[in-house]
């Protein structure tokens, strides 16, 4: 009953950032803005402690599933906002961008850079800012890699989290690994629900695999979207006492992972970043968590070597899996900040 009430208080907006005395912190923002990206109308939540700040344009994952709400859910005192202002953009197919009329042939990686590009030419517009840093997460990091390829002039530098390189073969090392773990641990549920699958066909992953079969195990073995375990149980739970999107918007949000997996995820695991992606002109960070099999670490670190950019760095995260800024968020913002200092805005 709690749950539901929940879901239904939902007012679609956010509450303002304020100190520990609960005052609203004066030069912040917290708001939900919508603007027109390329003929369709994007939302998207931006917070900052202080709108002098440099601006840090969030790619979310999925494809389709931004987890601003997740993030929030589990947010402690010390926050990326404190240091940047941060906008959390529901990408075209996603969350409360989630349209029905949404023509399926315009759900590309190219038409999805271009969005980008618009986003961030209305944050560098609007907080008057010439460049800004692009953070891409899962999904995120393959959009980001190709936005900076196409547009680098943008950004002072590009931040990966569970970076993808080439997901076909990082899908089969998850499989094999949670395979032989489960004969492990005798685990017959995991081995009967595995074992229907061939990591060696031509159409593998299958889309039923992904959303029935592996997300659930990696977040049982705690290495999925983060390594101290977390179920898809926790992930609604946040969706549904999130105040910044509405009833309608909430459930938009379950339509759109749908429908940006179903046109997004097929081109994503035909792209091999290794062989198309690899020469950059801004720099290049990639945070990755050690044990994350979301998204593979062994082969985040390799194309991190692969790479020629004008900086680069691969950091790991010990204690994380596939999101080491929810799971590490005080060495996370230092990382950040560290980045941010060594690529400063010029004025």
């Amino acid at each position: 009953m709690f749950i539901m009430a929940a879901f239904l208080n939902s007012p679609g907006r956010l509450t303002p950032l304020k100190d520990t005395q609960g005052n609203i912190i004066p030069g912040s923002v917290s708001e939900k803005v919508w603007i027109d990206i390329n003929g369709i109308k994007q939302g998207m939540f931006i917070r900052g402690q202080d709108i002098q700040n440099p601006v840090l344009l969030y790619l979310h994952g999925g494809p389709g599933t931004p987890l601003f709400q997740f993030i929030s859910y589990l947010e402690k005192e010390e926050r990326l906002e404190r240091y940047f202002t941060v906008c959390y953009w529901d990408q075209r197919g996603a969350g409360m961008t989630y349209d029905k009329s949404t023509d399926p042939t315009t759900m590309t990686v190219d038409q999805l850079v271009e969005d980008t590009r618009e986003v961030t030419e209305y944050l560098k517009s609007r907080f008057g800012q010439n460049k800004i840093y692009l953070l891409g997460h899962s999904w995120g990091s393959y959009l980001g890699v190709k936005t900076i390829e196409k547009y680098p002039e943008n950004y002072l530098a590009y931040i990966g989290i569970g970076q993808v390189s080439n997901q076909k073969e990082s899908e089969r090392l998850a499989y094999q690994y949670i395979l032989s773990r489960a004969k492990q641990m005798n685990d017959k549920d995991v081995i009967e629900k595995l074992e229907i699958y061939d990591p060696y066909a031509d159409d593998f992953p299958q889309l039923d695999y992904l959303v029935k079969g592996r997300t659930a195990i990696l977040n049982k073995y705690g290495i999925g979207h983060l390594h101290q375990g977390v179920t898809s149980w926790d992930i609604l739970k946040s969706l549904f006492v999130f105040k910044g999107y509405t009833v309608t918007e909430k459930i938009n949000w379950f339509l759109g992972a749908d429908f940006s997996m179903i046109h997004l995820f097929p081109g994503l695991l035909e792209d091999d970043l290794f062989l198309s992606s690899v020469k950059f002109e801004v720099p290049f960070y990639i945070t990755q968590g050690a044990h994350d099999y979301m998204v593979s670490q062994v082969l985040a670190e390799k194309y991190a070597e692969a790479c020629e950019a004008p900086k680069k760095e691969f950091i790991l995260f010990e204690d994380s899996a596939h999101s080491p800024n929810m799971e590490e968020p005080e060495k996370f913002i230092e990382v950040m900040r560290r980045i941010a200092l060594e690529n400063p805005l010029e004025e």
